[in-house]
């Protein structure tokens, strides 16, 4: 029987302690090794072009010299998309966390997080291509909150969540993940949004949002 190859992680982060104990820690999880580790984005980047092994996910520092993780993981999402990136901080600002995950991010931990939640986050992302912890979740919603009032849209606001999430770049696997729902009840709301607002596609319902300022560019 063959045996299955394990998921390769990089560790992209300038503390050196740090990430040899998470390497030494992430050795420890099943199906998972770690290929190396890189100081910043611009070492990051050198070894990759260098001929280095590309890895399935990487571990992202956001504060590095050189070349940060808002930098690193743009330039991730152009040049290796297929390369799941999940950002790995101290900073617990929405702004941030909002800015990683626009920039291509994958999910968001903080450094403080309990081992059995990384070995789950790093689990999860393989499989699902995304990790969305509660602080996420709540991120995001928070951050799509409507100033305007349902009402007078004569709209749930479950179902103007939903839009706004739908005007992102989120898959509706994603969305139900944050809104806590199941894809089938996603489905559902779009069905009903595209008969009651009379458009065809997520481009229509990213129109009227734009039009009614229920989200903006």
């Amino acid at each position: 029987m063959t045996k299955k190859q394990p998921n390769h992680v990089a560790i992209v982060d300038d503390h050196v302690l740090f990430a040899g104990s998470l390497e030494k820690l992430i050795e420890t999880f099943d199906g998972f090794d770690v290929l190396y580790h890189a100081k910043n984005g611009a070492d990051l980047q050198q070894k990759i072009e260098k001929g280095a092994k590309l890895p399935d996910v990487i571990l992202l520092d956001i504060n590095m010299p050189v070349m940060d993780g808002f930098e690193t993981v743009k330039w991730l999402t152009e040049k290796h998309p297929s390369i799941k990136v999940l950002a790995l901080s101290m900073e617990d600002d929405e702004a941030v966390i909002l800015r990683m995950l626009r920039g291509g991010a994958k999910g968001y931990l903080l450094k403080d997080i309990h081992p059995d939640k990384l070995e789950e986050a790093l689990h999860e992302v393989m499989e699902k291509g995304y990790y969305h912890s509660e602080k996420v979740a709540e991120t995001l919603l928070h951050s799509l909150r409507p100033d305007n009032s349902s009402e007078d849209l004569a709209l749930k606001e479950n179902e103007i969540t939903f839009m706004q999430l739908a005007c992102s770049e989120m898959t509706y696997k994603e969305i139900a993940a944050v809104m806590n729902l199941s894809p089938k009840t996603i489905d559902g709301y779009r069905q009903e949004l595209f008969n009651k607002l009379h458009i065809k596609n997520r481009v229509g319902l990213v129109i009227y949002g734009l039009k009614n300022e229920i989200i903006s560019l």
